[in-house]
C-alpha cells in the first residue's frame, strides 16, 4: 500500500499558536477537521504527525489561520511577515514582540477601561488590533482586558458542565455518525441503531471513566462496533431474515461486498477508508499491531475492488461509503430516552441479581434447616439364611398332639400344690 507523501507543516508549536491566536479551542478545530481533540493534541505536541486527508485539510485550516492573523506559516515553522524582503524571525522572537506590544498598549494611559458595574455586561473599548476576523460557525468573547490566564481547554470546559449535559453533548455530537457506521458494518437499520444505544447505555453506566478519557468518542465508537459486531445477534429471531437491501444497485454490491469480509477487516476498512483514523489509531482501536491492520486494509481493498472495480482507488471508495452510510434515513433517539433507558436497565437488573441473591440465601437457609445431622445408615435388604426352615402357618393336629391337648385341658389350671417348710 502507498503512502501520502509528507504534508508541508509548521512545528507543533507553531500549530498551537496560530490555533490560540485565531481563538479556537482544540474542540472547534477538531470539528471543522473531523477529528477528535486528542487527535488535535498530538499533533500539536509534535506526538504524532498529520495525514491523509485529514492532514491536508488541517494544513488547509492552518494556512488559513495565518493569513487570517497576517501571518504566513513557512515549512520550517516560522512566521513571516508580509514583506518577504525582510529576514524572518525566529517564532520565539515573535512571540516575545507581540507580548511587548501587548503590554504597552495595556500600559496606555488613552485606553478606557468600563465601570465596574459594566463589566461583563456593558460595552466595552476593545483595541483595534483584537478586532481579528471570526471563524465562520464559531463565536469569540471580545474583551479589552490583557490575557493572564492561558486559554480553557476542551476538558476545562467539560468538566464546567453537569454530567447530564456533557453525556447529552457527546451523544448529539456521536451518535448520527455512530449510527451510519454501523449500518455499514452491519447492513442491518435496526441493528445499528440498538448497538449504538447499548454503546451509549454502557457509557452513561461508567460516565465516570468515559469522562475521564482520553478520547471519550473513541470510547464509545469502540463499544458500538463491539455491540454490532457481536456473534450472538444471529440467534435472534428478529435478525434471522436479512432487511431489505438499498435501492440502488451499485450500493446494493457495494454492501454485499462489505459484508463478505471478515468483521476485522470490515472493521478496519471502515474504520480508514470511511472514518478516516490514521494506521496507529486504526491498530490500536481493533486491538491490533499496525502491520496486522495494513494487511487488512490491503485484503478488503482487494476484495471490494475485485467485485467493484470502479472502487479501486482509495478516495473513490471513501466517497461511497460516505454516500452508502447517507442514504438510507438513519435517526437517532434522543439522548434524554437513551440516558433513561439505561438507567431503567440498570435498575432492573440490579433488582434481579438482589432477587436472585434472596432466593439463593432462602434456599441454602431451607437446605441446612431440614438436613440431617447425623448419618443413619440405610436398611439392608433380607437376606436367604441356609438351614432355617421358611415360617409356615399352622396346619392339622396330630394324633399325639390331639391327646396331649386333652391331657392339659383335664389337668387343674391352679397348678401344683404349694410348698411348706418342715420344722427343725
Amino acid at each position: 500500500m502507498t503512502q501520502s507523501p509528507a504534508i508541508p507543516l509548521p512545528p507543533p508549536k507553531e500549530r498551537r499558536r496560530l490555533r490560540e491566536a485565531a481563538s479556537l479551542t482544540r474542540a472547534q478545530l477538531a470539528s471543522r477537521v473531523g477529528v477528535t481533540s486528542e487527535t488535535v493534541r498530538g499533533w500539536e505536541t509534535g506526538r504524532s504527525t498529520p495525514r491523509g486527508r485529514k492532514g491536508e485539510k488541517y494544513a488547509k485550516l492552518l494556512g488559513s489561520l495565518g493569513d487570517e492573523a497576517g501571518t504566513t506559516p513557512d515549512q520550517d515553522g516560522t512566521a513571516g511577515s508580509a514583506d518577504s524582503a525582510d529576514p524572518v524571525p525566529a517564532p520565539g522572537a515573535v512571540l516575545s514582540r507581540r507580548a511587548a506590544r501587548a503590554r504597552r498598549k495595556t500600559a496606555a494611559p488613552d485606553r478606557k477601561r468600563p465601570a465596574a458595574k459594566d463589566r461583563g455586561r456593558g460595552p466595552v473599548t476593545v483595541p483595534e488590533r483584537s478586532r481579528t476576523p471570526v471563524p465562520h460557525g464559531h463565536r469569540v468573547i471580545l474583551t479589552e482586558r490583557p490575557r493572564t490566564t492561558p486559554p480553557r481547554r476542551p476538558d476545562d470546559a467539560i468538566s464546567a458542565l453537569t454530567p447530564d449535559q456533557a453525556f447529552d453533548a457527546l451523544y448529539a455530537f456521536c451518535a448520527p455518525a455512530l449510527v451510519r457506521q454501523t449500518y455499514l458494518l452491519t447492513g442491518r437499520r435496526e441493528l445499528a441503531r440498538e448497538s449504538v444505544e447499548r454503546a451509549f447505555q454502557i457509557a452513561w453506566q461508567r460516565w465516570p471513566e468515559v469522562a475521564r478519557d482520553r478520547d471519550p468518542a473513541g470510547w464509545v465508537r469502540a463499544m458500538a462496533y463491539e455491540c454490532a459486531l457481536s456473534p450472538w445477534h444471529r440467534f435472534r429471531p428478529r435478525y434471522r431474515h436479512p432487511e431489505p437491501p438499498p435501492p440502488d444497485a451499485f450500493d446494493r454490491a457495494l454492501m454485499d461486498s462489505l459484508l463478505k469480509l471478515p468483521p476485522s477487516y470490515r472493521r478496519t476498512l471502515v474504520l480508514y477508508d470511511g472514518v478516516g483514523l490514521g494506521l496507529p489509531e486504526t491498530a490500536a482501536e481493533t486491538e491490533a499491531s499496525t502491520r496486522a491492520a495494513v494487511n487488512r486494509l490491503a485484503h478488503a481493498r482487494e476484495a471490494v475492488a475485485e467485485r467493484l472495480p470502479e472502487l479501486a482507488d482509495p478516495e473513490t471508495l471513501h466517497w461511497r461509503l460516505v454516500e452508502l452510510a447517507s442514504v438510507e434515513r438513519l435517526r437517532a433517539a434522543k439522548p434524554s430516552v437513551v440516558r433513561k433507558g439505561g438507567e431503567r436497565r440498570a435498575r432492573f437488573w440490579t433488582r434481579a441479581a438482589i432477587a436472585f441473591t434472596i432466593a439463593l440465601i432462602g434456599t441454602t437457609a431451607l437446605t441446612v434447616r431440614t438436613a440431617p445431622t447425623h448419618y443413619e445408615p440405610p436398611v439392608p435388604e433380607g437376606e436367604t439364611v441356609e438351614g432355617v426352615p421358611p415360617r409356615m402357618a399352622p396346619g392339622p393336629l396330630s394324633e399325639s398332639e390331639r391327646e396331649l391337648r386333652a391331657k392339659l385341658r383335664k389337668e387343674e389350671q391352679r397348678g401344683p400344690d404349694r410348698l411348706l417348710p418342715q420344722p427343725w
